[in-house]
């Protein structure tokens, strides 16, 4: 049996024009910015900046962010090249099969469905105990018992607002790319203006003296809030994989991955600078940093607007969330290493209806019920190993020749893959060791799900039985 069998790029391509039915090609360049841009603000500002801050990087968290930034920048610039060459669902996981073969597509694929599946989770729990605070400001409260995960010593067992979201915003995906991409700009429009109400109030208030000692846990501070932060760049990943919902993807790809990417990284680092120039980083360490900042300089006002920007804003970063897994899914079902019913398309609304389903099923679980505090920096691993592997996948491209004149190219090869490369392998580092034992057990339960079930279901492997059998 050949582990590292692999698809041609063409085959891929000719294989989405086979099928019956199809995902609607409806999306377009302002579409997939706002899908990026949907997936990577959002806990990001309105969460991780006060942690990360306080017991990381200190003010240097606007180097903090430069740093994650140049990464994803970096990284990005490789996807923009593959999602133009290979205009077809499954992101990393797609370009895997094509360069390095099944096995090696299947693992990233595998550590790709625990990155958004948690992520997805994450930030569902996330929006609950903000949906929880803005219930609370009209003073209605819930029984404890549902507020939160699984916790008896706590009182609480399950978190229904999570679930209700999930739910929610499930049922919108299955109505239709469109509808969902439509649905996102609106919210985008509105955590967007918010952030910028809070630079417009808040630059005022900020005292140069906060940001003094500016690197008050040196540079492995800076580094460790680095990778404390990547989980707010995750997003653009999800626009690679709605590539065979894009009207003109050799153009509209490329600048939905970068333009999404430069103005979150732009937005991020005035945030940082703000924020910390406001509330000096030693009492940043809060949940909602950016209302607390308001708060800190009575402008409370506005702090009301912030935390309905800030739904706004994880509500959209779960759907993005969520739409990056149903289409992992689809993809690898596609390819026969998950069951077909993953792939399954509505004729009426174009969409993969049952994959979204049982994604919300699987991904409330986790919301609902698991504690997942612990799990969370499984998604940055995850999310960095996919990126290591595109980038090398760029050399690979180039030393084979396997790129085309028609869209775009990674300017300044080999230098910005090796790059990507190596930023997003030293933010990997950065990372507790319980962390890479956690990923270690995640991909070894992988490997028994390829080799029990993936490798004999593997479409490539049904070809290669039918040509036995033919000879």
């Amino acid at each position: 049996m050949n582990l590292f069998r692999k698809k041609s790029i063409q085959a891929l391509i000719q294989e989405v024009g086979n099928k019956e039915v199809t995902l609607k090609k409806d999306l377009g360049a302002f579409d997939l910015t706002m899908l990026g841009i949907g997936a990577i603000v959002g806990t990001g500002i309105f969460v991780l900046t006060g942690v990360a801050a306080a017991i990381h990087a200190g003010p240097a968290l606007i180097i903090s962010f430069i740093l994650s930034g140049l990464a994803c920048i970096f990284a990005a610039l490789c996807y923009a090249e593959f999602a133009s060459i290979v205009p077809v669902s499954g992101s990393a996981y797609t370009y895997s099969y094509a360069i390095f073969g099944e096995i090696v597509a299947w693992l990233l694929g595998w550590v790709l469905i625990l990155e958004y599946g948690l992520a997805a989770s994450a930030v569902a729990s996330g929006w609950s105990g903000y949906f929880q605070g803005l219930l609370s400001g009209f003073g209605i409260h819930l029984p404890k018992a549902i507020t939160s995960a699984y916790n008896p010593t706590e009182g609480t067992f399950i978190d229904v607002p999570a679930i209700f979201i999930l739910v929610i915003i499930t049922y919108l995906l299955t109505q239709g790319a469109k509808k969902s991409a439509r649905f996102n700009t609106v919210m985008v429009i509105i955590k967007v203006t918010v952030v910028l109400l809070f630079l417009g109030v808040g630059v005022w208030y900020v005292k140069p003296e906060n940001w003094t000692p500016f690197m008050p846990f040196g540079f492995s501070g800076v580094a460790a809030g680095a990778a404390t932060v990547f989980f707010a760049y995750i997003g653009f990943d999800a626009v690679a994989t709605a590539a065979e919902e894009v009207k003109r993807p050799q153009r509209d790809l490329p600048i939905g991955i970068i333009a999404s990417l430069l103005i979150c990284t732009l937005l991020y680092i005035v945030v940082s600078a703000v924020l910390t120039g406001i509330v000096p980083y030693t009492d940043l360490n809060v949940k909602n940093p950016v209302a607390f900042a308001l708060s800190y300089i009575h402008q409370d006002w506005v702090a009301g607007f912030i935390s309905i920007g800030a739904i706004a804003g994880i509500t959209t970063v779960l759907l993005v969330m969520l739409y990056g897994q149903t289409r992992l899914f689809y993809a690898i079902s596609r390819d026969g290493l998950l069951p077909k019913f993953f792939t399954k398309v509505s004729k009426k609304k174009q969409t993969p209806v049952v994959n979204s389903w049982i994604t919300c099923l699987i991904v409330s679980f986790f919301a609902g019920v698991v504690p997942l505090n612990k799990l969370a920096e499984l998604v940055n691993i995850g999310t960095l190993s996919a990126f290591m592997t595109v980038s090398i996948g760029i050399l690979y491209l180039r030393k084979n020749n396997q790129t085309l004149n028609t869209g775009f190219r990674v300017p300044l090869v080999p230098l910005i893959p090796i790059l990507a490369f190596l930023f997003c392998g030293y933010l990997a580092l950065q990372l507790p060791a319980l962390t890479w034992i956690s990923f270690a057990v995640w991909v070894v339960i992988g490997l028994l799900v390829y080799f029990v079930y993936g490798r004999k279901h593997s479409s490539l492997n049904q070809s290669e039985e039918k040509v036995k059998k033919v000879s």
